[in-house]
């Protein structure tokens, strides 16, 4: 019988990308810069009528040089002629009040209807009401230095919102509240530098994650029952944001933060006010607090990752914090935790005696990390293996490693990226 025979190998001169159906070569176009999107018109007669039926991505010319990949507002309206939509993304970080006219047209073009990401900035003017005309079908908006007055608060409805940035706006407490009552999916949100007469309440029966980066107000978690984190970015320094958490009973995530920036119930988190779902916490500490830390870990019963990012301390003098009690220990020491890493590790004496505790008293640990700005070699790992006194851990299965530290810059992603388990790693 006669066998088959083998298929041949492609030729390299086979287009490949091209005999790919129109649905996945849409989605490569939607995902260019739009001058770039555009071009794929000429690329070949396969590619011709792609770019028109593709999910538009339109970035708007800004006034950075050297930005080859934006338009100009003057070719936006010929686009969109030429575009029937669907859009994905409108980018426009400069919309001013003398092209409100032309900007209404596009938001309230054909091209523009079923428009699923926004990313506008305003230029600390008031939101005009057309950018609203996108709201039922948005997915991911991010809005930066404008003002949100009251005449917009009736237009406020998202129903299929998931990630919401606000970034350097102003906004009342009530145009807050009604904002996020009109978002009805929201998974994620992340403000940053939001100016508000009074404290920024959040309750949201969807929200998942909050990122919030701001030491002028104070926020109050009040009632959240899918809240799972609450990340906030370089807040770990000595000057930080005070959180209020009332209801948040699914929360595991939390930090960076300090001993005294947490409230749970309008009350310091402590043994009395524990908090049992948290799973991983991230402290800011000099080094100098280890009191005040160990009695801040009494209120987190489950804890099993731990991360202490060292920071500059100005103040000579130690505080009168309150004592250790080994005769009370810390619960999740016996029990639960299971990984400690310590960031920004120099070895002095308060970060020795710091890291020194946990490593003789944490009883569960399957490992210890310690991340500095140099080079470790086998030498010097003995020392600090010495210094800490290693030997005499209290969890004997525990891996003890030292590694140069590098500057991360994606710790943001794990705000809106909810598939991110551990957003610490990236600190």
């Amino acid at each position: 019988m006669e066998k088959d025979a083998p298929a041949s190998a492609p030729s390299p001169d086979d287009d490949l990308i091209s005999s790919l159906p129109d649905a996945i070569l849409g989605t490569i176009i939607s995902l260019l810069p739009t001058k770039d999107g555009g071009r794929t018109q000429a690329l070949s007669r396969r590619w011709r009528h792609l770019w028109r039926s593709a999910p538009l991505n339109l970035e708007v010319f800004t006034p950075v040089p050297h930005r080859p990949i934006t338009v100009l507002a003057s070719t936006v309206s010929q686009i969109i002629s030429q575009h029937p939509g669907p859009a994905r993304r409108f980018f426009f970080p400069f919309l001013r009040s003398r092209i409100y006219a032309q900007a209404e047209s596009w938001f309230q073009s054909q091209a523009l209807a079923n428009l699923q990401e926004l990313d506008i900035s305003n230029a600390r003017e008031p939101l005009p009401p057309f950018v609203m005309c996108s709201a039922s079908t948005l997915l991911i908006a991010k809005i930066t230095h404008c003002h949100f007055p009251h005449e917009i608060v009736s237009s406020m409805n998202f129903p299929l919102l998931k990630k919401l940035s606000l970034f350097y706006v102003s906004i009342s407490e009530e145009v807050f509240h009604e904002l996020l009552s009109g978002c009805h999916t929201l998974e994620s949100l992340f403000i940053k530098g939001v100016q508000s007469t009074g404290c920024l309440r959040v309750s949201s029966r969807t929200l998942k994650s909050i990122g919030t980066y701001d030491r002028s107000n104070k926020l109050v978690i009040e009632d959240t029952p899918c809240l799972e984190r609450i990340l906030l970015p370089s807040s770990h320094q000595e000057v930080c944001q005070t959180i209020w958490v009332i209801r948040a009973p699914k929360l595991k995530i939390l930090g960076p933060c300090s001993p005294i920036q947490i409230y749970q119930r309008m009350s310091p988190v402590s043994s009395e006010n524990s908090m049992h779902t948290l799973k991983v916490l991230a402290l800011g500490s000099s080094g100098r607090e280890l009191h005040t830390v160990l009695n801040f870990l009494r209120a987190f019963l489950c804890l099993e990752r731990l991360y202490v990012i060292f920071h500059k301390h100005n103040e000579i003098e130690k505080k009168n914090d309150p004592q250790y009690d080994p005769q009370h220990p810390i619960e999740c020491l016996q029990t639960h935790l299971k990984k400690v890493v310590f960031k920004s590790f120099i070895g002095y004496e308060k970060q020795l005696d710091f890291a020194r505790f946990f490593v003789l008293n944490a009883k569960v640990l399957n490992k210890i990390e310690f991340e500095g700005y140099c080079d470790y070699n086998s030498e010097s790992v003995a020392y600090q293996h010495k210094v800490l006194q290693v030997e005499n851990r209290a969890s004997h299965d525990a891996k003890v490693e030292f590694r140069r530290q590098y500057i991360r810059c994606d710790f943001d992603k794990g705000i809106h990226d909810l598939s991110v388990a551990d957003p610490f790693k990236q600190l």
